[in-house]
């Protein structure tokens, strides 16, 4: 049996999504959860891996049981959510569960990617740790136009870490545009696939544009260079947040 689990987390305590050796992740937290309820180890495949400090509002594991939930002494799949956020630490929420046919890849089956990067331009102590601090003056139309240019590529190697696995950086963006929200600046991205360190380079760059370091000739040219030493990191991980994770319709559980 093959089932969706859908989750919330704030990652600032974590190392990450993805389980790794000698560190605390979201991955670890979840799998230690689940065996405790189940009474077996179980194996979570991720839907988007998020680097430390990483937060977001939906990502998706699958894994595997040999028997239904329901024969595991739960009464139902709600019982199943409201038991797992009882072990769970408070910075992670499960949202729902969904029973999916066995070939169903939280991974591989996703389409749709989107992110969104926050930034503070005033001081404000109720979401230091969810939207980067940054009180500069920046043109919103110049950042505007960047993030329109943004999706006239399928290239984004200049954006990638070096330090990666992937096998390609070609990425497909439906979605790139920034929005004023009072005193909150974001930065909007959805796309079918995301590279290391991605969204947070292409904040960062745009918003040299923004403070006219960088011009849009200039820009265009950091994303044609294919190299991303050319490209800026510099923004932290904190203001950056997995919204949605999309599936084929029948296959995308309901938010509740």
């Amino acid at each position: 049996m093959r089932y969706f689990l859908e989750l919330s987390y704030i990652g600032t305590s974590y190392s990450g999504f993805q389980v790794q050796e000698n560190a605390n992740t979201v991955q670890a937290e979840m799998e230690k959860a689940i065996a405790v309820l189940l009474k077996e180890k179980v194996a979570l495949t991720g839907s988007s891996r998020t680097d430390a400090g990483v937060h977001a509002w939906q990502n998706y594991f699958h894994f595997d049981t040999a028997v239904p939930i329901e024969n595991k002494g739960l009464k139902d799949k709600q019982q199943f959510v409201y038991k797992l956020n009882a072990i769970l630490p408070p910075a992670i929420a499960v949202r729902s569960l969904q029973l999916v046919n066995d070939k169903a890849h939280s991974r591989f089956d996703a389409i749709y990617r989107e992110y969104n990067y926050y930034l503070s331009t005033i001081k404000n102590p109720f979401i230091q740790d969810r939207a980067y601090y940054f009180p500069y003056k920046v043109d919103m139309e110049l950042m505007q136009s960047a993030a329109g240019i943004l999706k006239e590529y399928t290239d984004f190697t200049s954006f990638s870490k070096r330090n990666t696995q992937a096998k390609t950086f070609i990425c497909h963006l439906a979605i790139s545009e920034w929005e004023k929200r009072g005193s909150v600046l974001v930065y909007k991205v959805r796309g079918d696939r995301f590279l290391r360190g991605m969204v947070r380079a292409l904040t960062s760059t745009m918003l040299n544009v923004g403070r006219k370091k960088t011009n849009l000739e200039e820009f265009r040219k950091i994303i044609e260079a294919r190299d991303c030493s050319k490209a800026s990191f510099a923004v932290p991980a904190h203001g950056l947040f997995l919204m949605k994770v999309e599936y084929p319709a029948g296959l995308q559980p309901s938010v509740g």
